[in-house]
């Protein structure tokens, strides 16, 4: 689901250069062994910590915090969480064509930090987008694995998603709070495209990416990416917590064995459709039968 909705007070190795002449034995890089990713001397190290704070906090990082701050209010506030409720995708004006401008300010904004990422990421010769696999390389086969991704989390997280509401864990998820107009769904359409896009150019391939090349162990990388992807999550309850963890887990772990990321912008992109059209054109009865309202 979306990391942008946390409600708003208003989410293998790249060669590096060698070392300066005369620069500090101190700083170079430690040996490593045959056929592992370069490991940044010191001062590289410093600087690509201080980049992975510096792009997480202008996306997923800062929902994540948002998201924390906000469950503990949901908690602390006297309310039971399984009565409280989270609104996603609601309308930002009452006349139709400024909400419209605003919904496509909001999707286009939010995609800033992905530009950022791949710049980061690219290198000479080589384009980011090829070293993180979000083209369209063997389409059949991405179109396949996405649609197997997205079926294989969504369905345990619809169950999930009831769990935890009968648990009285998670809020109440409104999928789709727009209001009704012609341009509804095609900008909900956009919203689960832009969610898919930030998530998994930041989550599962920047991130992967930087901390493998940080030297961390494939557990710790996994399980980091698991929980950045659990904690923006959290303003929805601890089922969508444990829940997003678990794809998180999945989807760093298909990364780091096929370094593509388009498969799973597929898959995500899939679920979210279904979860904002669904909830905005099914009849009342259906979603309340299916505990979605």
């Amino acid at each position: 689901m979306s990391a942008n909705d946390t409600t708003d007070p208003p989410d293998g190795g790249v060669r590096t250069a060698a070392a300066p002449a005369g620069a500090d034995h101190a700083t170079a890089a430690p040996p490593r062994a045959v056929g592992s990713p370069p490991v940044p001397a010191g001062w590289q190290r410093r600087r690509l910590r201080t980049e992975i704070w510096i792009v997480l906090g202008l996306s997923l990082g800062q929902s994540a915090v948002y998201a924390v701050v906000t469950i503990v209010a949901r908690l602390t506030a006297g309310t039971p969480l399984g009565e409280q409720a989270a609104a996603l995708n609601p309308s930002r004006s009452p006349r139709p064509y400024l909400d419209l401008t605003y919904q496509l300010l909001s999707i286009g904004f939010a995609l800033v930090p992905v530009a950022l990422a791949l710049f980061l990421l690219s290198e000479p010769g080589r384009r980011a987008t090829a070293r993180i696999g979000l083209d369209a390389h063997r389409p059949w086969r991405t179109l396949a694995d996405g649609v197997g991704l997205a079926a294989l989390i969504g369905i345990p997280g619809l169950g999930l998603y009831l769990l935890g509401r009968a648990l009285g864990v998670t809020v109440e998820v409104h999928a789709s709070a727009l209001n009704a107009h012609w341009w509804t769904v095609p900008v909900l359409i956009l919203a689960a495209l832009q969610n898919a896009l930030l998530e998994e150019v930041i989550v599962a391939g920047y991130l992967v990416e930087r901390l493998e090349q940080l030297g961390w162990r494939p557990a710790a990388v996994v399980a980091t990416s698991a929980l950045v992807r659990g904690a923006y999550h959290l303003y929805q309850g601890i089922g969508p917590f444990v829940g997003n963890a678990v794809m998180g887990v999945i989807f760093a772990q298909y990364y780091r064995r096929r370094r593509r990321t388009m498969p799973l912008v597929v898959a995500h992109a899939l679920i979210d459709v279904v979860a904002f059209v669904g909830y905005a054109l099914l009849p009342a009865g259906v979603l309340a039968s299916l505990g979605l309202t």
